[in-house]
């Protein structure tokens, strides 16, 4: 799958700095300009880092819990500011231990339904060798925000995977949780569902979050690894690239995007 890359222009774009863009609505914003840029292209993919502090993602479906306005509410109150993106999947905890990072790819041929997610697995396979070869890709019931393309050691998952298609772009986009605790933060996911009253919801199956399932691949690993040293290995497992923040018509396709999340949020959380 790595070869995918080989005969591509790589524009990298390093947004980690948690005062980069301030609100994650920004970097899911930043995502779609991106696409549509992207996807007007075939021989250039692009690569971005993002990191957010004390921040609690949600799906529009989380935004249907039978008590939602108590379950921001919470978080609002354990510190975190509190998004809804524009893609699918459910809950998920961003903090400076987690690095997220878009792969932008063109849509073509060669890239199915599946390539984008079989694209990134293979990648933080790579990306970690030289440290295990026990990451796996499947279901892990319990975590927060499950799906087919949980990572996980030993059954224990440390990142997830989600993709968003905008005009003739994908975004592949990840959250790897590298550092700190794994079950804090699912502990954290599994109080926002009991105030939610997901299991009074007989709409959707929320998740019935269990802590233990849930680590940062440091503590898998027995390493100290760092967010850092992530975006290291990232950037060298690409090999050859260039930097370029957005520019131009992105940067007036940023702002409709940004006016349409911050639209949503408001919508969709009062």
């Amino acid at each position: 799958m790595l070869k995918f890359f080989d005969d591509k222009k790589i524009r990298f774009i390093d947004h980690s700095n948690p005062t980069s863009l301030g609100t994650a609505m920004a970097s899911f914003a930043v995502d779609d300009a991106l696409c549509q840029s992207i996807g007007r292209q075939q021989d250039e993919v692009a690569c971005r880092f993002w990191v957010h502090d004390n921040t609690v993602v949600l799906g529009i479906l989380d935004c249907r819990l039978p008590n939602i306005a108590e379950a921001v509410t919470f978080l609002q109150q354990e510190g975190f500011d509190v998004v809804v993106r524009n893609s699918g999947g459910l809950a998920v905890v961003l903090d400076s231990g987690v690095l997220n990072w878009s792969f932008v790819l063109p849509d073509s041929r060669e890239l199915g339904i599946h390539s984008g997610y079989e694209l990134m697995t293979t990648f933080v396979q790579e990306m970690y060798g030289d440290l295990t070869d026990k990451i796996e890709a499947y279901e892990i019931t319990g975590s927060y925000c499950p799906g087919d393309y949980d990572l996980s050691i030993g059954g224990k998952k440390f990142a997830g995977i989600s993709q968003r298609r905008v005009k003739n772009g994908i975004a592949v986009q990840i959250y790897l949780c590298v550092e700190g605790s794994g079950r804090s933060r699912a502990e954290l996911v599994r109080k926002f569902y009991t105030h939610g009253q997901a299991v009074k919801d007989e709409r959707f199956p929320y998740p019935d979050v269990v802590p233990d399932t849930m680590r940062s691949l440091s503590e898998l690993l027995g390493e100290v690894l760092t967010v850092e040293d992530a975006k290291k290995r990232v950037l060298k497992l690409l090999g050859s690239y260039y930097e370029q923040d957005l520019y131009g018509d992105e940067l007036v396709v940023f702002e409709k995007r940004m006016k349409q999340m911050i639209e949503r949020n408001e919508k969709a959380l009062g």
